[in-house]
């Protein structure tokens, strides 16, 4: 442990870059402006820069706090927000790999978080003073803690993480389309209600922000950046004066449809995280804008990579392969191996190095394995609830739920019935 922490401690000096908070900056900046300057918080943009506060004004209410902070205590808190809910979600999805394999669970977790910090999408929220730690956060609170506890303010995460970033929202799609009806009304009830308090507090705000502010592309970024690790980025890089919006929509489509048969398939086996990882790597993919630091999404599909791998047998193929993914994504994900291309992304190999990215992105949502042993328990004696994803141990070493072949769902709320046969043939694994 020791070895590893300072390695990763020597790594970063060499790989982070260091962005002063950029972000942060232009969030402090246009609320300092709003509050203190008697300006619109959407007029505001960062000097010498096109960047403006480009959040809807339930994330300007979230945030007010800030203005009223000095700037090293605004840094504080951002970072620390970040690494809070960093550790506490890298908690739920390892716990349950530490168990199955009779790791010490702190050293696991301890081992995670050095791996965490060196991780590129990482290092860059950190680094830019970014939210994503937080909406992701929001996001599996709801899918990992409250869905599966059958809670009724499962939704309400991601209502909110919607109405502070409008990206979250293809997670109330997620819920409708794998039929968590009271899920997905709870979430959208959630976000319009904090749309309308913040319209109700911040009248001229919120009209420009849904008028005008929203459909100012020109504040985003370029979207040929090759930190733009999206289809649309993809698209835009072929030909960056007229990318064509026609081939982006066709990969979006096809995309959706592969999403949405695979997380059904996902929620049909009963296994939420994977859901959830399959959601991220799908949002990444489709958002027209996808920078290196909204790729923290994909953080739960490579630990879900471990832990199918754990559950093989020590000496199978299957253990050797997933094992090598994971590694390999990781590497990649650390490598910062996109910037090698950030001024001349042409030719193959600037096709292939310059969306690293977005390959990992989609061999995740391809191939990441659905669990079995992910499903609820069934009704019976009252158990303390386990971990996120893992409320039943796994059964055979290596047994997962193909995704070829949805079951049928049943009355309950989307999840199939107890010992219903899997798509694979055979009674699935339901502990």
């Amino acid at each position: 442990m020791v070895v590893l922490a300072a390695a990763v401690a020597a790594f970063l000096p060499v790989a982070a870059v260091r962005h002063g908070f950029f972000d942060l900056k232009v969030y402090y900046g246009a609320l300092t402006f709003w509050v203190h300057d008697g300006g619109e918080i959407y007029d505001f943009l960062k000097a010498g820069t096109q960047y403006g506060f480009t959040y809807p004004p339930f994330a300007a209410l979230v945030m007010l706090p800030m203005a009223y902070l000095p700037w090293p205590a605004a840094i504080t808190v951002s970072v620390l927000a970040s690494v809070t809910t960093s550790a506490v979600l890298i908690w739920w999805l390892v716990d349950p790999i530490a168990r199955r394999a009779g790791w010490t669970r702190w050293f696991a977790l301890a081992v995670a978080l050095c791996l965490a910090a060196a991780f590129e999408p990482m290092r860059e929220t950190v680094n830019f003073g970014q939210v994503n730690m937080l909406l992701l956060f929001l996001v599996a609170v709801d899918l990992l803690r409250l869905l599966p506890a059958g809670n009724r303010w499962a939704g309400v995460g991601i209502g909110v993480a919607t109405a502070i970033k409008l990206t979250p929202g293809v997670f109330i799609v997620y819920l409708l389309v794998t039929r968590r009806w009271r899920a997905a009304f709870t979430a959208m009830g959630a976000s319009v209600a904090a749309t309308l308090v913040a319209a109700a507090l911040f009248p001229d705000a919120s009209r420009e922000f849904w008028t005008e502010a929203l459909w100012n592309t020109g504040r985003v970024g370029e979207l040929a950046f090759v930190s733009n690790q999206s289809l649309r980025g993809v698209v835009a890089r072929l030909d960056p004066e007229q990318p064509s919006t026609l081939a982006w929509l066709a990969l979006v489509l096809a995309t959706l449809a592969v999403w949405a048969w695979r997380s059904r398939a996902a929620v049909a086996a009963g296994d939420e995280a994977t859901g959830l990882a399959l959601t991220g790597a799908m949002m990444c993919l489709v958002s027209p804008v996808t920078w290196v630091h909204h790729l923290v999404w994909l953080i739960p599909g490579l630990i879900l990579l471990v832990d199918n791998a754990m559950a093989a047998p020590a000496r199978a193929r299957r253990r050797r392969l997933l094992l090598a993914a994971a590694i390999i994504g990781y590497g990649f994900l650390i490598s910062r191996i996109v910037w090698a291309w950030e001024k001349d992304f042409t030719g193959v190999d600037g096709f292939l190095g310059s969306n690293t990215y977005v390959w990992i992105s989609l061999a995740l949502l391809l191939g990441l394995p659905i669990r079995s042993w992910g499903a609820p328990a069934p009704a019976g004696p009252a158990r303390g609830p386990g971990p996120a994803g893992s409320v039943g141990e796994p059964g055979p070493a290596g047994s997962a739920v193909e995704p070829g072949g949805v079951a049928q769902l049943d009355q309950r709320d989307g999840v199939a019935p107890t010992g219903e046969r899997n798509p694979v043939g055979g009674l699935r694994a339901v502990d």
